[in-house]
């Protein structure tokens, strides 16, 4: 069997990454540029390529951060994809941002069980537990967007140790720190497309490889909530 390729890439939040699995070599870049990623997601694509000596013909699928996030950063990542994807020949794989954080938790601190949370600002987060199986995060219940208090309300306290990951529990954490007996605090805060590829290559073998048209994001939210401005009607 030949080695497997998949190349992912993410811009749902202020990180912008990109990361190549060629076999058991990966190859990564990751930045934190919130308004720079349509100048900084191809560059980023071309750099792994180029490390890893193959073109984008050799690919067998390309994995992206399907969201939450941000709308803008969510659309850039889908777009960046579809449109490699369409060139190359090859299938899509949506990867959830929530899961990449708690895949990156996982990876860096070896941590099994799981809290992210994303500011997603009008006082709410997008949320989603995690807990390691098999070397993978799996989702517990579903991914959600909510107040914190809220998700407190819904969710009671669970029981055990469990690490806390992203930027809702910086900007919540006051609440959001009510949800767990006790929680560590992770360097996790944004998601990386290197935390994508384990989840896509187990994807790409159980066959939930797409079709470039068949691609979708996950906003969470059904509809943006748009405030008035000052002293307009």
């Amino acid at each position: 069997m030949t080695e497997l390729k998949i190349l992912a890439v993410d811009t749902a939040t202020e990180a912008c990454s990109a990361a190549l699995m060629v076999g058991d070599k990966l190859f990564s870049r990751w930045e934190e540029a919130p308004r720079d990623h349509t100048q900084k997601i191809l560059p980023m694509v071309q750099a792994v390529l180029d490390e890893a000596g193959i073109t984008l013909a050799e690919l067998d699928a390309i994995a992206f951060g399907r969201g939450p996030g941000s709308f803008t950063g969510v659309r850039i990542g889908i777009s960046v994809a579809q449109g490699l994807a369409f060139g190359a020949g090859v299938p899509l794989i949506g990867i959830s941002t929530l899961a990449a954080m708690a895949q990156g938790a996982h990876r860096l601190e070896g941590a099994e069980r799981v809290l992210t949370a994303i500011d997603a600002r009008m006082n709410e987060v997008y949320f989603g537990h995690y807990e390691l199986l098999d070397g993978r995060m799996q989702l517990v219940g579903e991914e959600v967007v909510s107040s914190p208090a809220a998700l407190i309300d819904a969710r009671g306290k669970l029981a055990g140790s469990l690490s806390c990951v992203g930027t809702g529990f910086e900007t919540y954490g006051e609440t959001l720190n009510a949800l767990a007996d006790e929680l560590a605090v992770s360097q996790v805060r944004f998601p990386a497309a290197v935390d994508m590829l384990p989840l896509a290559r187990n994807a790409w073998l159980a066959g939930k490889a797409v079709p470039v048209e068949q691609a979708t994001p996950v906003y969470l939210r059904d509809k943006v909530t748009w405030k008035k401005l000052p002293g307009r009607e």
